[in-house]
């Protein structure tokens, strides 16, 4: 197994009660699984006093938050970040930061489009797409994996979805990509950031427009012509759930593909498994082992008493299903990546009323982003000193993993 050459010393340990838990943090961008070790062994209901919140790691308190939205709260939204916390972050995240029965009404206006059988007939297309992004790549010895790649498809895919012209498809990408970047320790965007953010808004109030006047067969078009009990949506919630959709639809399934292929390098026998045949466990054990989605938050709506500590009403709480899915109690040896692992308990998507809802079409995004390289490649190396992380508080994974590639002799396909 290769060392990570990106992770903090083991022996971080040791000193996270001094540093403490800090999802702005880079440190913890960079390996975040110390930190978790060591709140949920030392401090199940972590508290970080400077940014005023609480943290839960362990696998039963993170599921059981999570199903249980009447204590925790979507009222004020996911994210710690100041311009998204708070009763306006509707504006910005329209129905993840709604409670039942509002939030049912509005994600059941797209839910249709999610259904087992309707993903599943998705697969032909998305196969296109990605056959589409490999043609390029295909006599390079060389490439981005994340940048040319893994952040490509799923990103082609929700654009498709969501009536996105083919022409837009890699500016909205870049933009989304800078959208959650942040500065070492800052919660506040910095200036590419909220330049990124007024692109996408201008970008998408323009579709909506457009849209409006000649609607077509996609999501955003049935998002506009819909009624929830009576009540047409405006542009303002439309852009916003694009906002949404983009995100929720693009940086996690990217960035866990990413993170798949990362691990891969590390363990040469995943790798070999992987490209040959094991693509389905490979995603498995990657959104257990390593997922992109690290942390979502909540408020708690009437005072509770966690692990012997009373929360009031109205603190804030970051959820870490990343933390529970590394938590001894439930996996076995926890921090090796196994791909005969009954995966089956983790919470990468969630839980609850707020369960992603495009989990099946993620996951089948990414399986056939992996089946489809491994038609092409048979081995490979990252070149992991010039490999690049973004910094996100929520996603973890890759913005550059430079690789290079050894071809299969004859190109075989994913039926063989």
């Amino acid at each position: 197994m290769r060392t990570d050459g990106l992770t903090v010393p083991n022996g971080i340990e040791n000193s996270v009660a001094e540093r403490g838990y800090d999802p702005f943090d880079y440190k913890v961008h960079e390996d975040p699984y110390p930190f978790y070790a060591w709140m949920r062994e030392h401090a199940p209901l972590y508290r970080n006093e400077e940014r005023d919140f609480w943290a839960l790691s362990r696998h039963a308190d993170v599921k059981s938050a999570l199903r249980n939205a009447t204590l925790f709260s979507n009222r004020n939204g996911i994210s710690l970040e100041p311009e998204l916390w708070g009763p306006h972050a509707v504006k910005t995240s329209l129905f993840l930061a709604m409670d039942p029965p509002e939030h049912g009404a509005h994600r059941g206006l797209v839910g249709a489009v999610f259904t087992p059988n309707r993903v599943a007939a998705l697969e032909p297309r998305i196969r296109e797409l990605a056959r589409a992004r490999l043609e390029p790549l295909r006599d390079l010895p060389r490439f981005d994996f994340a940048a040319d790649y893994a952040a490509g498809l799923p990103n082609d895919v929700v654009c498709e979805m969501l009536g996105v012209p083919e022409e837009a498809w890699d500016q909205i990408r870049a933009d989304t990509d800078q959208l959650n970047q942040r500065a070492d320790g800052e919660d506040d965007r910095g200036p590419n950031s909220v330049a990124a953010a007024l692109r996408l808004a201008d970008y998408f109030v323009g579709l909506v427009k457009e849209l409006r006047r000649r609607p077509g067969d996609d999501v955003t078009s049935a998002m506009i012509q819909a009624d929830v009990k009576g009540v047409k949506h405006t542009d303002a919630e439309i852009v916003a759930f694009l906002f949404l959709m983009i995100s929720a639809g693009n940086e996690s399934t990217g960035k866990t593909i990413g993170n798949a292929w990362y691990h891969g390098w590390r363990l040469p026998d995943v790798q070999r498994q992987g490209l040959n045949g094991r693509a389905a466990d490979w995603v498995k054990e990657t959104l257990r082992y390593d997922s992109a989605s690290q942390m979502t938050a909540r408020t708690v709506t009437k005072d509770t008493v966690l692990h012997g500590t009373e929360l009031k009403a109205g603190a804030r709480v970051a959820i870490l299903p990343a933390s529970g899915n590394r938590d001894e109690r439930v996996f076995p040896e926890a921090d090796r990546f196994d791909l005969d692992r009954d995966a089956s308990k983790m919470i990468s998507f969630g839980h609850g009323p707020h369960h992603c809802l495009g989990a099946a079409l993620a996951n089948l995004e990414m399986r056939i982003a992996l089946e489809e390289m491994g038609t092409m490649v048979e081995s490979y190396e990252i070149d992991v000193a010039n490999a690049r992380r973004v910094h996100s508080p929520h996603q973890r994974g890759f913005a550059s993993l430079p690789c290079s590639v050894t071809h299969r002799a004859k190109a075989r396909t994913t039926h063989d």
